[in-house]
């Protein structure tokens, strides 16, 4: 995990200022498998994510399978340009801030 989580940073989808997770962008699930093997490298695998509040990493993993995540939504630029994800976006970001 290359990413910063230090205190104060904003959630990479809705940029809100609470306790953050570590979302791998090629989920740990498909780690093994041959064919994710074969197109990205092990430490790129377990390191390639981005620092995600709960509500937004949950809802990412509620809205795709693990398979479509690893192939098709594994940068963040991706996720952000999903309309499942962009709608979870607009709706967290209207949500009150909890305190960190």
């Amino acid at each position: 995990m290359t990413a910063d989580r230090s205190e104060g940073n904003p959630c990479a989808l809705c940029a809100r200022s609470l306790p953050l997770t570590f979302h791998h962008l090629i989920p740990r699930k498909n780690h093994r498998r041959s064919s994710f093997r074969r197109r990205f490298d092990i430490t790129d695998m377990r390191s390639r994510g981005t620092w995600l509040c709960h509500d937004c990493h949950r809802a990412i993993h509620r809205l795709h399978d693990e398979r479509t995540l690893g192939l098709r939504l594994n940068t963040l630029e991706a996720l952000q340009a999903d309309p499942a994800v962009q709608r979870h976006v607009s709706w967290a970001a209207r949500q009150r801030r909890r305190p960190s």
